[in-house]
Order: C-alpha cells, then sequence, then structure tokens
C-alpha cells in the first residue's frame, strides 16, 4: 500500500489558479539571487539562467570536496556552536556556577537562541536542575549534558532512501519557494547517479517558468532525462507522464519536484492529493519517499513548514539545505521532535556533490567542536 493511502479521498480537483499567494517570497526576500531567481514568476532564458547553475567542478574536485563535505558542514554549524559555548562561558564568572534559578533562566535563553525551541530547551534545562540544583556546575559539565540530549534527541533509526523492489523508485521532493529545492533535487540525482542508478526528473513545479528552466539546466549538465510540461500547465499531468516514462525506460528513480506553495494555502492539500492519484493509478506504492527541503536558515519558519507539509504530504525525510555560516542548525532539533520525520541528506554549497547523509554523531560534533 502506497504511503498516501490513509489520505481522505476528495472529489478530483482541477489545479490551482495562477494568481496562488506567493507571500512566501517575502520570507526569502534577502536570499542570493539564486533563491531570487527560483521564485521569480516570469519566464528568463536558459542563459540568464545557466548564470545561477554553476558548472560541474571537475572529477579531482569533486573527490576533493566529497571528502571535505562533513568538515565545511560542521564549519557551517558555526552560529550555532558559537551561541553554545560563547554564551554558555558567559554564564561562568567563576570557574563553577551555582545551580540557582537565575542560572537556569539565563541557560535556557541561550539554548532558545540555537532554534532549538522550547521543548529541547527546557528539556536540557530539566536534566541539568534534576542533578545539579543546587551544586555547583562546571563549564565542560554543562556541555557534556547539552551535547548528550541532543545526541539523544536527534538519534533515529538508520534508515536508507527507500527503493521500489522492482521497477521505478519515485521521490516527490517538496517545500517553500527559495529553500534551495531546484538544486537539493539535482544534488539527489547526482547522489543516485554515483550510485550507479539512472534518474529522470519531473519538472511538475510549472507555475513558475525559471523553476522548470533551471531543472531543465541541471538535468542537461547531469545528462538524465526530464519531464516538462506548459508553464500554468496541471502538475499531475507532469506527475504522470514523468512515472509513465520512468516505468517505459526501465529508470531507477524518477524524482519528481512539486509546487513550492506556503504550507497555509489550502489548494496544497488538493494539488497533492491529485498528483498521488495519477501516481498511485501507475505504480500503487509511489511515491516511495516524500523528500521536504527546509532552509537551514529559515529558523522557527521551518518548524512551520514542516508542520504544513507534513500534514500535506506525509513527508517520510528532510533535506537540510544551505547549511552554511549564516544558519543555525539547532531548528532541525524540535522537527526531529515534533514529528519524527527522519533527517537523510544535508546540503551545502551549489555543486551536485554538495550532498551528504545525514550522520547525528558527525551534526551534533558540528555544534560543539572547532574544525
Amino acid at each position: 500500500m502506497g504511503i498516501f493511502k490513509r489520505f481522505k479521498k476528495s472529489n478530483p480537483t482541477t489545479s490551482p489558479s495562477e494568481n496562488a499567494d506567493n507571500a512566501e517570497q517575502a520570507a526569502y526576500s534577502n536570499k542570493p539571487p539564486e533563491d531570487d531567481i527560483e521564485n521569480s514568476g516570469a519566464a528568463s532564458t536558459s542563459a540568464e539562467l545557466s548564470e545561477f547553475v554553476p558548472d560541474l567542478a571537475s572529477t579531482e574536485q569533486q573527490d576533493y570536496d566529497r571528502g571535505n563535505l562533513w568538515q565545511r558542514l560542521q564549519s557551517g554549524l558555526k552560529k550555532t556552536r558559537d551561541v553554545l559555548k560563547t554564551d554558555i562561558r558567559d554564564l561562568f564568572k567563576t570557574d563553577g556556577q551555582l545551580v540557582d534559578d537565575e542560572f537556569l533562566k539565563r541557560l535556557f535563553a541561550i539554548l532558545v537562541k540555537t532554534d532549538m525551541g522550547g521543548g529541547p530547551a527546557e528539556q536540557i534545562k530539566s536534566r541539568i536542575e534534576s542533578q545539579f540544583e543546587g551544586r555547583v556546575i562546571e563549564f565542560e559539565d554543562v556541555l557534556k549534558i547539552i551535547r548528550g540530549e541532543l545526541t539523544e534527541l536527534l538519534t533515529q533509526p538508520t534508515q536508507p532512501v527507500r527503493f521500489a523492489q522492482s521497477g521505478p523508485s519515485i521521490i516527490l521532493v517538496v517545500g517553500v519557494n527559495g529553500s534551495g529545492k531546484t538544486t537539493s533535487i539535482a544534488k539527489l540525482a547526482h547522489h543516485f547517479q554515483a550510485e550507479g542508478k539512472s534518474v529522470l526528473l519531473g519538472a511538475a513545479d510549472t507555475f513558475r517558468a525559471a523553476a522548470v528552466q533551471q531543472l531543465t539546466i541541471w538535468a542537461e549538465r547531469l545528462g538524465v532525462d526530464i519531464v516538462k510540461g506548459d508553464q500554468g500547465g496541471d502538475p499531475a499531468a507532469v506527475a504522470h507522464r514523468s512515472v509513465a516514462q520512468a516505468i517505459e525506460k526501465d529508470v531507477d528513480v524518477c524524482i519528481i519536484d512539486t509546487a513550492g506553495r506556503l504550507q497555509t494555502q489550502t489548494n496544497l492539500m488538493k494539488q497533492l492529493e491529485k498528483i498521488f492519484r495519477v501516481i498511485q493509478n501507475q505504480i500503487p506504492a509511489a511515491p516511495h519517499e516524500v523528500f521536504l527541503v527546509l532552509d537551514a536558515t529559515a529558523g522557527q519558519n521551518g518548524i512551520s513548514q514542516a508542520r504544513g507539509f507534513s500534514e500535506a504530504a506525509n513527508c517520510t525525510g528532510i533535506i537540510l539545505s544551505k547549511l552554511d555560516g549564516t544558519a543555525k542548525g539547532g531548528v532541525i532539533i524540535p522537527i526531529r521532535q515534533e514529528f519524527s520525520i527522519p533527517v537523510l541528506f544535508v546540503g551545502q554549497g551549489e555543486q551536485p556533490e554538495d550532498l551528504a547523509v545525514f550522520k547525528v554523531d558527525e551534526f551534533v560534533a558540528g555544534l560543539f567542536d572547532e574544525v
């Protein structure tokens, strides 16, 4: 049975209006040019868009980058690391500090600054309170407890990508505009190619011509087929043709892009349900995975995105994008705690190989250890 069989069935509906709310663009108004292009509703030439799709690195450079990706990802957690180490150290006027109400209050405020949210911050504060209330605690003891709690909160079952036992594996990718969705799809395609799998892309984000064109450029550079539709056309029709072509060509993995609508739009659920129906009419167990792309710089807004898309699409995994020096990667902690959606990949940079399988130990190490 497909993962969407438990959805409420609704009457067939038409695809959303082209006049959909574009409020999500405002939240990303200060993003790099790549996101401005991705959010643009106007058609752009391939030459213009190609400026925002970097040339592929040489094989030698790719090997180097793969070996250093987790080191760069850990560097990308510097903002959170500075909060955890520098701000907490400021709590200690002497070598040790008495654990009283004032200390716990200030510690809680610091933890919340990492974007981990009130729940995990309260859990860490309570652990320290239960072990050290009325006693003196050392700085290193605080870090040790925080590190242990975060490791426990983020620990998830080893979950490789679920592939179909036979025939094409269908993967939907969802996420708001500006989250790095298009680039993450290219990275995901490259990741599967490196595993020896054939890949086909479906450009079902038909309401943004720039998104289709950008994905087309990526497909050309990666050497994979892509299925497209007319601008403003029915996304479900593109999804249907993508799956049909994947079956016909015996492709291993079919990755389908979807419209980056705001999670609050009522049409999102209907549009996704329609896509699911046409896919399941061809492959009942599909889609085999639904990946949510979350911008690591989105902060607490990422939680509302996860809530909206998990309800609409029953997401099975998260790709955490843009994990650079401006990000506070702590947002993944409340998302993992509240929704139990595993983080499968983390990304940084613009090259296809800038994607790594998420590893809890390495991620937590990046929150504490200097690179």
